[in-house]
């Protein structure tokens, strides 16, 4: 996929100053909050909620339960994403990665190859997560999976990539589904996703 045109990011830009990959790099490695990187342009990162916090919360305990002793791994927010194709530089809510990870420049803050991504939902940023940074995340060759959760409602979205190289979506939209992630062979009530939030005690549980 060839992009010409930046999309839209849902942060303020830092400015409109034009930078390279390796001033961003620098001046990321410094900082003390996350900034995206796309296209010589840089966007301030957002705060997340409560809801949006515990739920990450969730998920990622839940996964690294069940990964214990295969070979992948969940990582945090914390982790950056590198898309060399597209120039995108992020941080996933969680990304998993599988067998050997790969870096940029060797540099193991910059990870190439997650088989999964999730990201929570934010009211902010919702509309890029399902749209413009679906289509950067698409040009990931590893990407397997890309999972996006509302946090405030019972709704997950699961895109899954076929034997044909397409892209499927799955919803999960009741309490009781169980939300699948295929690569790695796990499988996540949704209850344990979103245990200790509002949705959970919405429904009775």
């Amino acid at each position: 996929m060839e992009i010409n045109e930046p999309a839209p990011l849902p942060y303020g830009a830092y400015n409109k100053q034009e930078y390279s990959i390796a001033e961003y790099l620098e001046m990321e490695n410094a900082a003390t909050e996350k900034h995206e990187y796309y296209q010589g342009e840089i966007f301030a990162m957002s705060g997340a909620k409560f809801q949006h916090n515990i739920v990450i919360g969730n998920m990622f305990a839940s996964l690294k339960n069940k990964l214990k002793g295969k070979p992948c791994r969940p990582l945090g927010s914390d982790a950056r994403v590198h898309i060399q194709k597209n120039t995108l530089f992020t941080y996933p809510d969680i990304s998993v990665v599988c067998g050997e990870p790969l870096f940029l420049n060797n540099d193991d803050m910059n990870l190439l190859n997650p088989s999964i991504i999730i990201e929570v939902l934010s009211p902010s940023t919702k509309n890029y997560d399902r749209g413009d940074k679906f289509k950067l995340y698409r040009d990931i060759p590893a990407l397997k999976e890309y999972i996006l959760v509302d946090p405030e409602t019972i709704s997950i979205e699961a895109f899954y990539i076929n034997a044909h190289s397409q892209w499927e979506l799955t919803e999960y939209k009741n309490m009781d589904d169980t939300l699948q992630f295929k690569t790695i062979k796990v499988s996540m009530k949704l209850e344990d996703v979103y245990e200790g939030t509002r949705v959970l005690e919405n429904n009775g549980k």
